[in-house]
Formats: structure tokens, C-alpha cells, sequence
């Protein structure tokens, strides 16, 4: 879950109302009555099923709308079921959200995994209209080069040699994603000025044109791909719900330019920036994102107050968040030194912390990033943590459960620590070998180690006292003073288990 609070402000951001939908459509309208006749005879077709009610399908239904329109000058047909009114049908096809999109392919479906804006549809629905590498030739050249943001175009003596075999098979691949086309036409390769054998990437964005830059007739399958994966994503573009995936399944760091679009000065923000993203483009992704609309996005990367430009690097695999100080101008040199910084490890992530409590007087201890390390890293104790969100409904049950475990040993806090973290408001350190993916989350280190274990039985208190009585290194037996004479020293009582629980 990497990135779920960033895609909810996303689709919040992009709500819109269906009375905005045109009272003729393109857009078929599909029953249990019409719906084989209608799709099993086309060789592609996309099908929409959604609820009148869905807040998803509002939003989609106006791009969907424009979609269809321009597709049915391509003959390819966009319909959409009713699953209100069509209950039966949409659960036929397996239909368990909204909206659900399916092409269909001579009745046959598959999940449609593309965008949802009206060109993301669009493009992506042509690419699947096509084969995986369409022949081109003269007659068609200019056009195939800018039919898609990113076109990878081979130029070939013969179809059958090298490269050819191997950039059919990256097409296969990558066919959902981007545009491929093949020529041995002599015509189109000296139209397009290169020597065949040659691989060609055409872009809508950045450097327009760039060839595939060592020995075509000696690419392989992964070294294709991964070329074809670099050039595809910008060199600053913008990071919104149609592109945050291209980024959030990059391996590289992700440095957001945070602007308010509306500002006249973005644009040449923007153009300061850009040098220093091409200076580290192949160790950081640099995007610029709205931060009107994702103005919560920005606070959950610590930029504390909304000033705009900002500057911050994420580093998505283990959440940690490195912003650039607000107080200052967001300039091209103090940038490049920023990220040069971070590169070299020089940089430490600033986390999000709750204030250090002023007391601990409750047997839960109330942990907080700045005190994490010292506390559960203490050598001398157990620790059980449990990371909640106060907004979670699971963590509202386990509350008072987690605070009759707390009581159950707090004879032994010297020994043992029983703590809760709120995790939407503290940080996990770089420390932590693992990252929150849900809650509530428990997780216990035993004294001495650097291991965590994460509880995963029922969340009774008869079964957490069980656990921890299995897990603990330390004696869970308290040392009291004899009440009788306090200079006799301590004597050990008998453990809880030896005795009737009320």
C-alpha cells in the first residue's frame, strides 16, 4: 500500500457530477436482453458496469463519454451496464466494485487496467486495437511517429533478423503501455534519415526523438525494456492520478516539485528545475505535482505549512521523506546540493512526531518517533507495540483490550514495555525494518534482539497475555519489598499463572 492516502485524494480531487452528461451518447447501454448480441460479435469493446450512486462513476462517466465518441470514428465501441437496474448480469461477469471496465474480445474479457481520463482511454483502447507491432510504412510514417506520447519505432532490412525476433518480443511485453511499429520499407527508412538496423523512440514530451543508443542487431529483451521504461517517464512531468503509477513502480526515489498551477511563476520554476532533474534523472524521478489539490499529500511529507513552491524527496520503499527547507527559495543550485546530498547519504529523513509526552503515568506507554529508538531498542526490555490510527475502527475495539494487557502487566514495566504508536502522526525511524501496511499492527521485540515479531492471533486479552508469556526473554515475575521489614531486600512473588484471574 505504498501509495493508497495519495490515489484517495486523488480520486476525492477528480469528482464530478454525472449531470454533466451529455444527453445524446456513444456510450451503448447494455441489458441481460441485448447484451450477447451486442458483444459477442466485436472483435473489441469495452464495457463499463457501474452504480448510479458510485461517486468513481460520476467521474468517470464525462470522460467516458468523450471516449467513446472519438473511438466510434475508429469502430471501437464503448458500452456500459447498469448494475442497479442489471443485478444479474453484473454478477455474471464478476462484478464486485465500481466501476468495473472489461474488454471484450469476441465475447471473451479481460480486466482493463488503463487509465480513466478520456485520452488515457482512448490511447489505451487503440493500442489494443492494434497489434502488438504494427507495419509501417512511407504512406503512414509521419503519422505512426505521433499516434501516442511515447512510439517505438524499428527500422529494419528484414523482419525476420535481428533485431526484429527480440522487438516483437518487447512489444508483447509492453504492448498495454506504449505503441510499437515495424518498417523495412527503404522508403520510410530514408524519410526517416537512419541506417538500418535502428530502434526508435518518438515522444510527445522532452527530447522528441532518440535512437536506441548501442548495437541494435544485439538488443536484448530486458535491455529494450528497460530502455523503453526510462524514456517513457519525463524528465520533470507532472505526477497526477493517471501517472502516479508510472512512478510508484519505479524502484528510483521520487523528488516532488510541489506548485500552485495558478501561480505565473510555475512554469519557470519548472524550467529552473529541470536541468538538475536531467543532472540525476538516472538515480531520482523528479515530478512537479497541484498542490491546491494535493495539498494533504504534501502535509503527509512533512512540508508542514502550505507555501508553494516546495520541495521534497520520498524514498517509496521505506517512506522516508527528506523536504527541503520552506523558508527558503527553491533555487536550482541549493537543490542540485540538496539532492547530491541525499545521493551520498549525507541526509537524514525528517519524521513526523508527535511531542514527547510530558509524563507516562498509564501502564500503555504512548511511543513517538523521536523516542522510538530509545525505547525499543532498549536491550533490557520487551517490547509490544501496538501502531494504530485513531480514525480505525479495528483499533477502537482493541483499545481497551490493549489497555487491560497494559494493567495485566504493570508490575513489570520495568521489564517489559506494553506501548501504542499513532502511526498517522508519527514517523517510523529508518531504524524500523519494516513499514505499517495496515491497522492495527502489533508487533513484539523480544529484550536483546533486533528482531520484530508481528501478532497475528485473535485479539483477546487471553491470547495477547499468552503470547507475551511465550515470547518474553525477561522474567514476567515482579520483585516487590517485604511489606513487613523494607530493609530485608526483595523476595519473588509467585506469577500470575499460579493464581485464580477475576
Amino acid at each position: 500500500m505504498r501509495f493508497s492516502s495519495f490515489l484517495s485524494a486523488i480520486a476525492l480531487a477528480s469528482l464530478a457530477s454525472a449531470d454533466d452528461a451529455p444527453e445524446s451518447s456513444d456510450v451503448l447501454n447494455l441489458t441481460k436482453d441485448n447484451f450477447s448480441s451486442t458483444v459477442n460479435p466485436e472483435p473489441l469493446i469495452l464495457v463499463e458496469f457501474f452504480a448510479p450512486w458510485c461517486g468513481h462513476c460520476k467521474a468517470l462517466a464525462p470522460h467516458y463519454e468523450e471516449a467513446a465518441t472519438t473511438l466510434k470514428d475508429k469502430d471501437i465501441k464503448l458500452a456500459k451496464v447498469d448494475c442497479v437496474d442489471q443485478a444479474d448480469l453484473c454478477q455474471t461477469h464478476g462484478v464486485q466494485g465500481y466501476p468495473a471496465l472489461k474488454i471484450f474480445r469476441d465475447g471473451e474479457s479481460t480486466d482493463y487496467s488503463g487509465p480513466r481520463k478520456a485520452d488515457g482511454i482512448i490511447s489505451y483502447m487503440l493500442k489494443q486495437s492494434l497489434p502488438a507491432v504494427s507495419d509501417v510504412t512511407a504512406s503512414n510514417l509521419a503519422e505512426f511517429q505521433k499516434a501516442d506520447k511515447l512510439v517505438v519505432l524499428a527500422y529494419v532490412s528484414s523482419t525476420t533478423k535481428a533485431p526484429a525476433p527480440e522487438f516483437s518480443a518487447t512489444a508483447d511485453k509492453l504492448r498495454d503501455e506504449f505503441l510499437f511499429g515495424i518498417t523495412s520499407d527503404a522508403a520510410a527508412i530514408a524519410a526517416a534519415g537512419v541506417t538500418p538496423p535502428a530502434i526508435v523512440v518518438y515522444r510527445s514530451f522532452d527530447e522528441h526523438v532518440t535512437e536506441y543508443p548501442y548495437p541494435s542487431s544485439a538488443a536484448t529483451v530486458p535491455e529494450l525494456e528497460a530502455w523503453i521504461q526510462q524514456l517513457a517517464i519525463p524528465i520533470l512531468g507532472e505526477v497526477n492520478g493517471e501517472t502516479y503509477a508510472l512512478y510508484a513502480t519505479s524502484p528510483k526515489p521520487l523528488a516532488y516539485l510541489f506548485l500552485d498551477p495558478t501561480d505565473e511563476k510555475s512554469e519557470e520554476t519548472i524550467a529552473v528545475l529541470k536541468p538538475v532533474a536531467a543532472k540525476y534523472r538516472s538515480e531520482i524521478n523528479f515530478v512537479w505535482i497541484d498542490a491546491t489539490k494535493f495539498g494533504e499529500h504534501a502535509k503527509a511529507l512533512n512540508l508542514a505549512e502550505p507555501k508553494w513552491p516546495s520541495f521534497v524527496i520520498q524514498k517509496l520503499e521505506d517512506q522516508l521523506k527528506y523536504p527541503y527547507d520552506q523558508n527558503k527559495p527553491v533555487e536550482a543550485e541549493a537543490i542540485s546540493a540538496m539532492v547530491g546530498d541525499y545521493l551520498a547519504g549525507k541526509l537524514l529523513p525528517k519524521l513526523k512526531s508527535q511531542p514527547i509526552p510530558e509524563s507516562q503515568n498509564e501502564s500503555v506507554f504512548t511511543l513517538v518517533s523521536e523516542q522510538f529508538d530509545e525505547v525499543v531498542y532498549d536491550d533490557s526490555k520487551d517490547v509490544f507495540v501496538e501502531f494504530y490510527a485513531t480514525w480505525c475502527g479495528h483499533c477502537k475495539r482493541l483499545k481497551p483490550i490493549w489497555d487491560s494487557l497494559g494493567d495485566h502487566f504493570a508490575e513489570v514495566k520495568d521489564k517489559l514495555v506494553i506501548a501504542k504508536m499513532e502511526s498517522t502522526e508519527n514517523d517510523l525511524p529508518a531504524s524500523a525494518p519494516f513499514r505499517i501496511s495496515g491497522f492495527p499492527t502489533l508487533k513484539f521485540k523480544p529484550a536483546g534482539s533486533r528482531e520484530f515479531l508481528e501478532y497475528n492471533g485473535d485479539r483477546e486479552l487471553e491470547s495477547l497475555v499468552a503470547y507475551v508469556e511465550e515470547h518474553a526473554k525477561n522474567s514476567l515475575k515482579p520483585s516487590v519489598k517485604t511489606p513487613e521489614d523494607d530493609s530485608q531486600g526483595t523476595f519473588v512473588v509467585a506469577s500470575r499463572e499460579d493464581h485464580d484471574e477475576l
